[in-house]
C-alpha cells in the first residue's frame, strides 16, 4: 500500500513541477528569441558560411545565423563546416595544416547536406568564395545572435572563439557547442556565460527524463535545444523501409509539444533543423519550436510572412 501512495506522490508531483517548473527552478533569461535562423548563413542561396550569405540573409531579416569554426595553422578562427577541404574547394588538405592566407576559394557549385540531388550554383566571383573569420562575423553583425558549432575537439579552438565572443561582448548574443559531449563540456568549462548547446548524449538523457518523469526535478546547464525533424531524412526515396520505420518512430518520441512547453518555461530555447520546405516549416511550428532553421532564408522569410500565426520578432526580453 505504502508502494503504491508512493508511486501515487511521484508521478503527481513530477506532474505538478512538470506544469510549474519555475517553483524550484530559476527560468534562464536569454535576451534573444528567432523564429528565423539561416544554416549556414543559407546554404541553399548563397556560398555557405561565406560573408556574403551572411550579409543577404541578415537583408532577408534572419533572426540568427548558424555557422561552423575551425582553426587555421596560425591559430585564426575561420568559419568552415568541414575541417577537410576536399568537398568545398576541391582540395584535399585540412584547414588545420594552412595559414588563413593559404585557405583556397570555394567551389563555383556546392552540393547541399540537407537537400538530396540538389547543387548550389553561385556566381563564381573571387570575393564571394573566401573564407570569413568568425572576427569578420562579430564586427559586422554586432546585434544579430550567432549559433557557432565548434567542430573539432581542439581546446585551443575553444579557448580562441571564446575570447573573440568576450572581445565583442557577446556572450549574451552567443550560442555555442557541438554534437559531441566532450566538446560541449569544454565549452561550458572555458565560459559558462555563453548559451549552451544540448550535445546528442544530453539529449538522450534529456528524453529519457522526459518520459520517466524525473525532468521537472533535474537541473539544466544547457540553455538550446538544437533537434533535427527525423523526416527530413523521409527525402530520399530510396531508404530502406525499416529506416521509414526507424524515422517515424523518432518523430513520435523526440518532438513532444508538452517537452517544448516545459522547457520554454524554463526558459529553454527549442530550434529544428535543417527544414527546407513549406510543410516541414508548418509542422515545426506547430509542435511549438522557438524557430527552425534552413538552408534558404527566401523560403522561410515567405512562409512567416504568409503565416503571421506562427512570426514573432527577434526579442530582447526586459
Amino acid at each position: 500500500m505504502s508502494f503504491v501512495a508512493f508511486i501515487g506522490g511521484y508521478f503527481l508531483a513530477s506532474w505538478f513541477f512538470f506544469r510549474y517548473p519555475h517553483l524550484i527552478h530559476r527560468r534562464k533569461r536569454i535576451p534573444f528569441k528567432c523564429r528565423h535562423i539561416s544554416h549556414r548563413g543559407g546554404a541553399g542561396e548563397n556560398y555557405e558560411n561565406t560573408m556574403t550569405a551572411f550579409k543577404r540573409a541578415v537583408a532577408l531579416g534572419t533572426e540568427m545565423l548558424e555557422l561552423d569554426v575551425h582553426l587555421t595553422k596560425d591559430d585564426l578562427v575561420v568559419v568552415s563546416h568541414d575541417h577537410n577541404l576536399l568537398r568545398s574547394t576541391g582540395v584535399d588538405k585540412n584547414i588545420s595544416d594552412l595559414n588563413y592566407n593559404e585557405l583556397p576559394l570555394l567551389k563555383e557549385q556546392l552540393p547541399l547536406d540537407f537537400d538530396p540531388d540538389k547543387t548550389f550554383v553561385g556566381s563564381g566571383l573571387v570575393e564571394e568564395r573566401k573564407f570569413p573569420l568568425l572576427e569578420e562575423v562579430f564586427r559586422n553583425f554586432p546585434n544579430i545572435p550567432v549559433n557557432i558549432d565548434i567542430k573539432v575537439d581542439n581546446d585551443k579552438l575553444i579557448k580562441e572563439v571564446s575570447k573573440l565572443i568576450k572581445a565583442h561582448n557577446r556572450e549574451d548574443l552567443t550560442v555555442w557547442g557541438n554534437f559531441d559531449n566532450k566538446i560541449t563540456v569544454k565549452c561550458y568549462r572555458e565560459n559558462p556565460r555563453i548559451n549552451l548547446l544540448f550535445s546528442m548524449r544530453r539529449v538522450i538523457h534529456l528524453v529519457l527524463l522526459f518520459y520517466s518523469g524525473l525532468l521537472p526535478f533535474y537541473p539544466i546547464r544547457e540553455s538550446h535545444l538544437e533537434i533535427f525533424l527525423p523526416s527530413i531524412y523521409l527525402r530520399k526515396k530510396t531508404n530502406p523501409p525499416l529506416h521509414n520505420l526507424m524515422v517515424k518512430t523518432m518523430d513520435v518520441l523526440l518532438l513532444r509539444p508538452a517537452l517544448f512547453r516545459h522547457l520554454q518555461k524554463r526558459g529553454i530555447q527549442t530550434y529544428v533543423w535543417v527544414l527546407n520546405y513549406e510543410n516541414e516549416f508548418k509542422t515545426a511550428f506547430e509542435l511549438g519550436v522557438d524557430g527552425v532553421m534552413t538552408d534558404y532564408p527566401t523560403k522561410l522569410r515567405k512562409f512567416l510572412s504568409e503565416n503571421p500565426e506562427f512570426h514573432t520578432n527577434n526579442l530582447l526580453i526586459q
